[in-house]
């Protein structure tokens, strides 16, 4: 755990900063007309997610060659940039780049690199438009394609992007989506060239590094209540009352002969053998405005992952161990148990209070992760509580969050690790965008 002076420091430092703040939550956007009827425009938008943490590391981490038990360290989360602009009434163009994860571990200069880049056309309005390129058009569920400027909790789960850096770019795939409004359902459908890996074939299911075919997806669901804008693929996290939202929806992600492994035969051979990835998942969405500016947003989804025999990946964001090194079967650093074939489950809560301090508004927020890996002995839970305080909306937010994440052992004899304790991480970020 945490020490006090640590949790402390923390705290100081959020206080610090919390000045003064603005009391609107919205701003004209920088956004020019190119024709006198403003059917044709361009918008830019930038942002920056910087974190400020102290994590506990998984056993025997090592940083930089030496051994560590604990780290504090500055990064920056997320830097980009995106040009979204209507050059004709029915077509839109999204350009979308930057930076991610950099750590005083990781290098300097970081190679910026392409999130978005689409084309699209609306054939009939509302109701079907069509597009293709680098596209975020992805399922199984809502998170699939979520915004990264106005997450409820710190940061998404990560296992809502089920080939997240494996057979995708940042979660984006090369391909055409067909998106719509029919009445109150919303759907996106997508067919994608997913990018090649290179992965070693073992009794241990992973992606095919002979893979070359297709891939198939999309996700569907239905607004109860408000409707929700589809012109750019990013769903929301919380409106913070600006919307009354309650949907239903249901999605998957499916690549014949996306995965392989050995089989290992009575002569002890072994014979690679092919199989179709599957990930799936149902959720729900509620943000309910309650009256004097408070409000409560709730989410939660199910994902039933198959990767081929217990497939496991162990992810720590910008993680600062050194690769290879930690003696759990978590991994060096932050690493923890996140996605593999099995089921999880996955919830979180906030709630925006009637009152602010100064002009600040506050939404306490709580996630849960529930994994149940095939290659595990016992569920991979994981916790997460903070503070959001929005100073001008999701445009200049702080958060305080605190992560409790399980750590795994393969002892002796065992067929499978199991849990054996857990680790803590304290994250500080300031969200600024425009």
């Amino acid at each position: 755990m945490p020490s006090v002076r640590s949790i402390a420091a923390a705290l100081a430092l959020a206080a610090t900063l919390a000045g003064p703040a603005a009391a609107e939550t919205s701003y004209q956007p920088v956004k020019f007309d190119l024709s006198e009827d403003g059917k044709q425009w361009v918008r830019f938008i930038t942002w920056h997610q910087l974190w400020a943490r102290y994590t506990e590391l998984n056993p025997d981490t090592t940083i930089r060659g030496e051994e560590t038990d604990d780290h504090f360290d500055i990064g920056m989360r997320r830097s980009r940039f995106l040009v979204l602009g209507k050059i004709a009434p029915r077509l839109t163009i999204v350009t979308h780049f930057g930076f991610d994860n950099q750590t005083f571990a990781g290098g300097k200069k970081p190679q910026l690199f392409m999130h978005d880049a689409w084309v699209e056309y609306e054939a009939v309005p509302e109701v079907l438009a069509l597009g293709g390129g680098l596209i975020y058009h992805m399922g199984p569920s809502r998170m699939s394609a979520a915004s990264t400027l106005n997450f409820l909790a710190l940061d998404a789960p990560i296992h809502n992007w089920p080939t997240i850096e494996r057979t995708d770019q940042f979660a984006r795939q090369y391909g055409f989506y067909a998106k719509g409004k029919v009445g109150g359902l919303d759907y996106r459908l997508a067919v994608v060239d997913p990018f090649a890996v290179d992965a070693e074939v073992t009794p241990r299911g992973d992606y095919n590094p002979a893979a070359s075919g297709l891939a198939f997806g999309g996700y569907l669901k239905y607004e109860f209540w408000d409707a929700e804008s589809n012109l750019l693929p990013y769903t929301t996290g919380t409106y913070l009352g600006k919307k009354r939202v309650f949907n239903i929806g249901a999605g998957a992600h499916f690549q014949p002969d996306g995965i392989s492994h050995l089989e290992i035969g009575d002569d002890g051979e072994g014979e690679k053998v092919d199989a179709d990835l599957l990930a799936a998942a149902v959720d729900v969405f509620l943000d309910l405005p309650l009256g004097d500016d408070q409000a409560l947003t709730a989410y939660a989804a199910f994902y039933l992952y198959d990767f081929g025999p217990d497939n496991l990946r162990n992810i720590g964001i910008m993680n600062i161990g050194d690769s290879g090194s930690g003696s759990s079967a978590n991994g060096a650093g932050n690493a923890y148990p996140t996605l593999g074939t099995g089921t999880l489950l996955y919830a979180q809560a906030g709630y925006l209070l009637p009152f602010t301090i100064g002009r600040t508004q506050l939404q306490p927020y709580a996630a849960f992760t529930m994994g149940q890996f095939e290659a595990l002995d016992g569920a991979a839970n994981t916790i997460d509580v903070g503070l959001n305080a929005y100073l001008f909306g999701h445009s200049a937010k702080w958060t305080l969050h605190y992560r409790l994440r399980p750590i795994f052992q393969l002892e002796d004899g065992a067929e499978k690790p199991s849990a054996d304790g857990s680790a803590s991480e304290v994250i500080f970020q300031t969200q600024f965008f425009l």
